[in-house]
């Protein structure tokens, strides 16, 4: 069926051009048939179409009922539907006939308009994961603009924790040399806690930051991001105009190229309620000195959380270590976090500080509780490693502090030594120390010489280790030793005393706790 305007000029070029037949149709490329037709066909008489029957017809009443209950169900889902009651169209008729049955749900808007510093909306874009060292962190933006002004403040983070959501409000506001009226935000965790319609449980932290600088929070209603256009529209200028197609090597450096952006690109764009003034301008001219001033102190939103350490002198944190003396291992402590430092708080007495890592795995270590841990282990080692030596030589500690700057370890010294004194015994060994120390060869080779010496001079056998294999607990006790002389005093007689001639039998001694009586 030609189209009425293909009639048309078919037959204006006919009657009015006397064209052939065969021209016509060469042409414009129908068939000569069809070009006879149009050309004996009376003017005003064109036959109505008859609409074709379609498939679908008998299920479009239950599609318009379905639809009306659930008028966001995609078609692919209403033509399995369709499968089991009966229709063998294919998918492509359900969208077409699925189209103009819908519901409709466009929204009209309303142009809201603010005053100058009445209200600024925040919000959070995600840049995607950036690796620093072994660990992959979320690159997120903050985001405020001004609602007025269209003035924009933007900083990058490594997460989009609560800190750093407070300090990006304080930033924002000491950028801005004010505070807006009103702040708009999403319902996001750090903001909302819970909420039923229009009663909301807010944040204790953020309820805080509000309250220190007079602004009243405002998040949106659920699903209702265009409440904070403004902020969703520089997000997408954000991406598009700074961040697509930029390199960074750090945080810092990716801040500063922002800040000169938003200086430079961001500030100098064409203010939409009048193109021939600047953001910048409409911002320096009539909402900078609308804003609230801001407070004498700024608000201390650093990261705060209890924190113990284990056996060792390491705390964990934001999946890292940081290191604490050694003798607050096992206490409770406070850990207090900003974005550069980590502390640590025994009650109120500041005990570690350290600049935040933001790696994976990593451990931060001041070089003074190392020394300190290697001092007291020194001192545990001394006492407890070598302390069956001390007891059977007490010239053992003149010893080990002569031979520990060639060893440089206890154990080198305690484990040889040790084995000598259960050799030779206490007497041979202590002579054989003092000798060497003597000499000034505090070494374990001039020990086992002189050792040997003194038992070939004295023409003794060599000695032969003693097996404690079945009794391993006795390889553990030990006890000093003591002189043989002592022992010779047990087996000599009592003296007798001589009793006075004057004095009569010595009266019966009454038993005591320690004595006791055979009764």
């Amino acid at each position: 069926m030609l189209a009425a305007e293909i009639v048309a000029e078919i037959r204006r070029l006919y009657y009015a051009e006397h064209w052939r037949i065969g021209t016509i149709a060469s042409q414009l490329g129908v068939h000569p048939e069809a070009i006879r037709r149009a050309v004996n066909r009376e003017p005003g008489t064109l036959r109505p179409l008859r609409p074709r029957p379609r498939q679908i017809a008998p299920f479009v009443p239950w599609l318009i009922e379905t639809l009306e209950h659930y008028p966001r169900l995609c078609a692919t889902v209403l033509h399995r539907m369709l499968r089991e009651r009966g229709f063998a169209g294919g998918v492509g008729q359900v969208r077409r006939a699925v189209g103009p049955l819908r519901p409709s749900r466009r929204q009209a808007f309303a142009r809201l308009d603010w005053l100058p510093g009445e209200a600024a909306q925040v919000d959070w874009a995600d840049f995607g994961r950036v690796t620093i060292g072994r660990a992959k962190r979320r690159l997120s933006a903050f985001l405020m603009t001004l609602c007025y002004s269209r003035a924009l403040y933007v900083e990058f983070f490594l997460d989009q924790s609560l800190g750093n959501f407070l300090r990006g409000h304080v930033h924002a506001f000491e950028h801005f040399t004010g505070v807006t009226r009103q702040v708009a935000t999403d319902n996001l965790r750090s903001v909302v806690l819970e909420r039923r319609g229009d009663q909301i449980r807010f944040h204790p932290r953020y309820l805080e930051l509000a309250g220190h600088y007079c602004f009243e929070p405002r998040p949106c209603h659920v699903r209702a991001s265009y409440e904070k256009g403004r902020v969703e529209r520089s997000v997408r200028f954000l991406r598009d105009s700074f961040f697509s197609a930029r390199g960074f090597t750090t945080l810092a450096a990716l801040n500063e190229s922002v800040r000169r952006w938003s200086a430079e690109v961001a500030g100098a764009r064409r203010w939409a309620d009048d193109a021939s003034r600047t953001v910048a301008e409409v911002f320096a001219d009539d909402e900078c000195q609308r804003l609230l001033a801001l407070p004498q102190h700024r608000l201390d939103t650093s990261d705060r959380c209890s924190a113990s350490s284990g056996k060792t002198p390491w705390v964990r944190f934001d999946r890292n270590d940081y290191s604490i003396p050694p003798g607050a291992v096992g206490k409770p402590l406070t850990l207090i976090a900003t974005d550069t430092e980590v502390r640590l708080l025994d009650g109120v007495a500041e005990i570690a500080v350290h600049p935040r890592c933001f790696g994976q795995r990593q451990r931060v270590t001041d070089p003074i509780h190392s020394q300190a841990l290697l001092t007291q282990k020194r001192g545990a080692a001394a006492g407890a490693i070598d302390s069956a030596l001390r007891l059977a030589v007490p010239e053992m500690a003149a010893f080990f502090e002569a031979a520990f700057p060639r060893y440089r370890s206890t154990a080198l010294l305690t484990a040889p030594l040790t084995r000598l004194l259960s050799l030779y015994g206490p007497e041979a060994l202590r002579a054989a120390v003092s000798e060497a120390l003597a000499r000034g060869t505090p070494t374990v080779a001039s020990v086992e010489y002189l050792l040997e010496k003194h038992r070939r001079e004295t023409q003794r056998r060599p000695p032969l280790p003693v097996d404690l294999t079945n009794r391993p607990e006795l390889a553990a006790f030990h006890v000093r030793p003591h002189s043989l002389s002592d022992y010779d005093q047990l087996a000599e007689p009592a003296p007798e005393k001589e009793s006075a001639p004057d004095e009569g039998p010595a009266p019966e001694k009454e038993p005591t706790l320690q004595e006791g009586v055979d009764e």
